[in-house]
């Protein structure tokens, strides 16, 4: 039913308009009591098996929505009622922007994929700070797992990125059950460049010192969020230092800037004419896993991983746990999945679990790597 509506309808839209149209309908039925009741009922029943502990919370299971469609936590409440066991937020920036000009966003249908260089566009961090406080002072709908991703503002030169960043920990750090530092988007000129350790090093140091120094009731876990598009010794480098500084997670991975290799069923000519931007969906799945690997390698259980990137499937987010995420994340398959997704996705992984050896989600964790020692 979903995919006739998005073939009539959605997929006729500029997508950045059909996106705002979905967005307000889901945040509409999320404030009726009746309907967000009877929605939650149907899209997210929940699995007692998939119940799952990461980052020292709980949650109804290991799926949530990436960080890009809720970028001002407008829709938390929504997003949860939908069936994802935990919402991040974000990318939010200190300073409101309002992102790149538009067009900014393409669907690549064909692919399953999308392109977008939206540029961070948000409210800043202090409004977003405030919507928060409104939500947990409102007695919120749901019960869910809220991530607070944050960036670099744009105009902000890359040597003051480290101030930029603290700014908007130590407004949202109390409002966060997790915090991810972002410098993997290829949207914002310059901000690729903090992956590189020598800069990452003080900007996570800093982060974490701000977060603790907002927060002393409680720890805020820290993750970073990377790119795929770092080279193999760049991810070794990342895990290294993420395991010397006591990073909480590592979330693998953001969109990518390749194009070639990827196996696009779009004409090149139309991917050429899009122009910048990361590419996200199906087309990036093989990397993304590439990378969860690599990392799962390097750090073994000692810190929480987060699989992100071409995830459609319940087969999608058991490969990822198999190899090595105890979370996982989706967005792009979302547009051209629906509402129904996540409840597939649930009852696909149930099924995966019941029929595999393992006792548990966690037991599953890695669990490739330990048959290949073994």
């Amino acid at each position: 039913m979903y995919r006739f509506f998005f073939r009539l309808v959605f997929r006729r839209m500029d997508p950045e308009q059909a996106h705002h149209l979905a967005f307000a309908w889901i945040r509409l039925a999320a404030r009726i009591p009746v309907l967000r009741t009877f929605a939650a009922a149907v899209l997210a029943p929940r699995h007692k098996e998939l119940r799952t502990e990461a980052l020292g919370l709980r949650m109804h299971g290991p799926f949530g929505l990436a960080a890009g469609f809720d970028k001002n936590a407008a829709a938390i409440d929504g997003m949860a009622m939908l069936g994802f066991d935990h919402v991040e937020i974000g990318t939010v920036t200190a300073q409101p922007q309002p992102g790149n000009p538009k067009k900014r966003l393409f669907r690549l249908v064909a692919d399953r994929a999308l392109i977008n260089r939206m540029g961070f566009n948000n409210d800043g961090s202090a409004a977003v700070a405030r919507r928060l406080a409104e939500r947990t002072a409102g007695k919120p709908a749901f019960r869910t797992t809220v991530g607070v991703n944050i960036g670099k503002t744009k105009i902000v030169p890359e040597a003051e990125a480290v101030a930029d960043y603290v700014t908007s920990t130590e407004r949202l750090a109390a409002h966060a059950d997790y915090l991810v530092v972002n410098v993997s988007s290829p949207n914002t000129p310059g901000l690729r460049n903090l992956q590189a350790t020598e800069a990452l090093r003080p900007l996570l140091t800093a982060v974490r010192e701000a977060a603790d120094r907002t927060v002393t009731d409680r720890r805020v876990p820290l993750l970073v969020k990377i790119a795929p598009d770092l080279a193999d010794e760049d991810v070794d480098a990342v895990a290294d230092l993420a395991v010397e500084l006591g990073l909480d997670g590592i979330i693998a991975t953001n969109t990518t800037i390749a194009r070639e290799g990827l196996g696009l069923r779009t004409p090149q000519r139309t991917v050429e004419a899009i122009g910048a931007g990361g590419l996200s969906g199906a087309p990036l799945k093989q990397r993304s896993l590439e990378v969860l690997r690599r990392l799962y390698a390097r750090v073994g259980d000692r810190i929480t991983l987060v699989g992100v990137g071409g995830v459609e499937t319940a087969d999608d987010v058991w490969e990822r746990i198999l190899a090595g995420a105890t979370l996982v994340q989706g967005y792009s398959a979302f547009i051209y999945e629906g509402p129904f997704w996540c409840r597939a996705i649930h009852r696909g992984l149930a099924e995966r679990l019941a029929a595999s050896p393992y006792a548990t989600l966690a037991d599953a964790v890695g669990a490739e790597h330990r048959k290949v020692t073994a």
